[in-house]
């Protein structure tokens, strides 16, 4: 089990959503004497909670194509092969992104016709939140993989938050038809050609946040480096914030009075609450979870998985998926 924090993390939030969601059962994969070890003491229904030794794990480090040859007996790959055999409904990951875009479209299998699966995660935005996509498994994509990222994106949006016709917006440098790349403004054409999208024109980056779009779509690097600048400008914001309340006595006082505005602003722009992203365009229910997640974090992607099988979200998916 990987990540950043491995063990530390992922052992109490796999025991928290345990003890949350009595229809979950979780497996752990990983190496089975550590597990246990960092399970004593730890209360839980052990009916709903078992083991699967993997010996390897795949570091941060590792690049994908040495890991997809050489790891297969690490916790990466053998829960892909439990899912694609049926023995789990569901993997959730923290380890090497690239690693398990591409052990997943070696174990899993894309759906019919997607050329490379997107990463999909909610952020916060005005009235709720906004599903960015790619978030990092496509670094380089072509206007056709834009467009299927748009028809993923939309099909999980309505699935997810029961929205008839998400709005889809690509995001771009400006508003102007005439901006962007040339697999851009392609991609525009190919998105607003097809009637079962509700396509809104070209998003910039503050648009992510507003109330006016649903879905915004964009290549893998653009879409990450958008996330970890979401993230970076939330904890600069509550950083400064806590601050400036302790500077003078003015500040305290105020800073007390606006305790609980102030907690729940905290709350609503916290990263952790928006872990999970869905590994989209695949035979199965992958959910990456941050590199650097904590508890609340991955138990946050934990959820995220639960909901996505209990909405029975990749069924539904592949259906919309079909051509009509």
């Amino acid at each position: 089990m990987s990540g950043d924090h491995g063990l530390r993390s992922s052992i109490p939030a796999s025991v928290n959503a345990l003890n949350l969601n009595s229809a979950l059962h979780i497996v752990l994969v990983g190496d089975e004497p550590t597990i246990e070890l960092s399970l004593v003491g730890k209360k839980y229904d052990p009916q709903r909670l078992s083991i699967h030794h993997a010996p390897d794990v795949v570091t941060m480090d590792d690049k994908p194509s040495r890991a997809l040859r050489n790891k297969k007996n690490s916790s990466m790959y053998c829960a892909l092969e439990l899912l694609r055999d049926g023995k789990v409904a569901a993997v959730v990951s923290a380890g090497n992104t690239g690693a398990l875009v591409a052990m997943s479209c070696v174990v899993l299998e894309r759906l019919p016709g997607i050329k490379r699966p997107a990463i999909c995660a909610p952020v916060p935005a005005h009235g709720g939140h906004t599903y960015l996509l790619d978030l990092g498994a496509s670094v380089e994509c072509d206007a056709a993989q834009l467009y299927q990222f748009a028809v993923m994106g939309s099909a999980l949006c309505r699935v997810l938050d029961r929205r008839e016709a998400p709005r889809v917006a690509l995001l771009n440098i400006g508003s102007e038809l005439i901006k962007g790349t040339v697999a851009i403004r392609e991609a525009a054409d190919l998105i607003a050609a097809d009637s079962g999208l509700n396509y809104q024109g070209f998003a910039e980056g503050g648009d992510i946040f507003s109330a006016d779009v649903d879905v915004v779509v964009c290549d893998g690097f653009a879409g990450n480096v958008a996330l970890k600048v979401c993230e970076g400008t939330a904890k600069f914001i509550a950083s400064t914030l806590r601050a400036r309340f302790k500077k003078t006595l003015y500040g305290i006082l105020i800073g007390l009075l606006s305790r609980p505005i102030m907690a729940a602003f905290q709350r609503d722009i916290n990263p952790e609450r928006y872990n999970g992203a869905a590994l989209l365009g695949l035979r199965g229910v992958v959910i990456k979870s941050h590199g650097g997640s904590g508890v609340e974090s991955f138990e946050s992607a934990i959820k995220q998985a639960a909901r996505a099988l209990s909405l029975d979200l990749q069924s539904q998916i592949e259906q919309q998926l079909k051509p009509n």
